[in-house]
């Protein structure tokens, strides 16, 4: 296996700050990133050139530009299914045209996919909440792919079986999965080697994260280090050869400074050691 092994980058409003981002890559010897931002007013054009400017100099490709979205985010299980994603119909309206200025970003960005927390997706289908969503998602993905770009759906939030039936129902061809195989195990959500079984000829990114399953039903565990969370990644390395995956894996660690850099190499080095088993 020969995917590529890159990181999640912020946006920032300090320029030396963001550049940096891009030198961090560059040393930590990754040649991949997504982009990512909530924030609208970061997408800019000046932030655009410097991300094509450095993602040339250090040859680094954008796999996916991540857009995020304003306004309340609580990340538990209490109020996350009235504040995350597009779910919310109170606050739909704007994210949608917020999701989709960031369609126009990720071309900019000469990227072909964009991602996002859709949010809890209902589990029952027949009802007036699931249909209303569904018909705002087939807005966003039809706006999508006349711009040419994937919409991908970052799991976690929704079972396997849940986010299958919804691409489904929406019915675009330009729609994806960026598996987040922790998140799963986040939110308690489903068993990310087996969720490949449902999904996973969708699937077009992945993270490299990891986290421990919830014990307290209000809130999420703790995310840790690659190889110390509940994914199983000999497992998960085993399946995805097994269905053929062969775009990019994305290391995503959720805290900063000298200890993401050093849990960054060492999840770099683990899946490096778990796709060589593959290797002629």
């Amino acid at each position: 296996m020969n995917n590529k092994i890159g990181a999640l980058i912020s946006i920032y409003a300090d320029r030396e700050r963001y550049i940096n981002e891009f030198k961090k890559l560059h040393e930590l010897g990754l040649h991949s990133c997504q982009l990512c931002t909530f924030n609208e007013d970061l997408m800019t054009e000046e932030n655009a050139e410097i991300a094509l400017e450095y993602c040339k100099k250090y040859d680094i490709e954008i796999s996916a530009f991540w857009c995020g979205w304003d306004g309340p985010q609580e990340w538990n299980f209490y109020d996350g299914p009235l504040t995350l994603g597009l779910v919310p119909e109170t606050y739909r309206a704007d994210r949608l045209r917020q999701l989709k200025k960031g369609a126009h970003y990720a071309v900019r960005l000469g990227t072909t996919d964009m991602i996002t927390h859709v949010g809890f997706i209902p589990e029952t289908p027949n009802t007036a909440e699931w249909r209303s969503l569904v018909a705002c998602l087939k807005d966003l993905e039809n706006y999508c792919k006349n711009l040419g770009i994937n919409f991908l759906f970052e799991t976690g939030q929704e079972t396997p079986t849940t986010l299958l039936r919804t691409i489904q129902a929406i019915g675009t061809d330009n729609l994806g999965i960026n598996l987040d195989p922790a998140n799963l195990i986040a939110y308690g959500k489903g068993n990310p080697v087996d969720a490949l079984l449902v999904f996973g000829q969708y699937v077009r990114n992945i993270h490299g994260k990891d986290y421990l399953y919830p014990v307290d039903p209000w809130h999420f565990n703790d995310e840790v280090p690659l190889g110390q969370g509940h994914v199983n990644y000999p497992a998960f390395i085993d399946r995805l050869h097994e269905i053929g995956y062969k775009g990019p894996i994305t290391i995503e660690r959720e805290i900063h400074g000298e200890e993401q850099k050093k849990d960054i190499l060492m999840a770099k080095k683990m899946l490096e050691d778990l796709m060589a088993r593959y290797d002629d």
